[in-house]
């Protein structure tokens, strides 16, 4: 709780009280041009919005990923997280069928990549990005943290996250993922996909609700949590 706390205090000591000024950009190709033209679905899909406020420095971003079950669902900006002195990343990814893990998952750190790149432009601080999100969104968040291969690939490392909120995500392997396999969704496996398989005492602080999972799964999230340095 008090790695959670530490978290909110530094979101909400970037707010402003102000009347602030919000400024939207839509639509931005994570890739980059070279990727879509390559790949058609990479450019009609792999875009984000950006949220945030004008006129003011090193403030807080939350890049959030939609749930959908990995097969549907579309960016929109929370409007509970709007007008509150942060910058808001809305992620539009790709989806199964269409294509198979770990496409998705590499889309959620292509685009957290760009965030890392390109926050400072407009005033953001690279020291206060999250990664927040709701059920398959909540996954995605988990997966790019706590595997730090994805984001190694854009020669980032996943500690310099300043923290992740998922909202019900699984911490097991997905169960598109299984499905993809030919598991059934009944079936519960903890794999590379899984990630409840990369918990590590290391990670950035994570906020999530455990209370659905096996007490043996709860135990080892939250022993693991509870070793993270202060």
């Amino acid at each position: 709780m008090k790695r959670l706390s530490i978290v909110f205090l530094i979101l909400i000591a970037t707010c402003t009280q102000a009347q602030q000024q919000y400024i939207t950009e839509k639509d931005i190709a994570y890739y980059g041009d070279s990727a879509g033209r390559k790949d058609a679905y990479i450019a009609s899909q792999c875009k984000l919005d950006i949220y945030y406020p004008k006129g003011v420095s090193n403030f807080a971003t939350i890049v959030w990923f939609h749930g959908g079950g990995l097969t549907g669902g579309s960016k929109s900006i929370p409007k509970a997280l709007m007008d509150k002195g942060y910058a808001i990343v809305t992620v539009e990814y790709r989806f199964s069928p269409k294509v198979k893990a770990p496409a998705y998952i590499e889309d959620a750190a292509a685009a957290t990549a760009w965030v890392f790149r390109n926050i400072e432009k407009y005033g953001g601080s690279t020291r206060l990005i999250f990664l927040s999100g709701h059920s398959a969104g909540g996954y995605l968040d988990m997966m790019i943290t706590l595997d730090k291969k994805y984001l190694a690939k854009y020669n980032i490392d996943a500690n310099s996250i300043a923290g992740i909120i998922p909202f019900s995500g699984q911490v097991i392997t997905h169960f598109t993922v299984r499905q993809e396999r030919g598991i059934k969704d009944v079936q519960p496996v903890i794999d590379q996909y899984a990630p409840l398989f990369h918990v590590r005492a290391d990670a950035p602080p994570m906020r999530r609700r455990c209370c659905s999972l096996p007490a043996i799964v709860k135990r080892k999230c939250w022993g693991a949590m509870k070793k993270m340095p202060t």
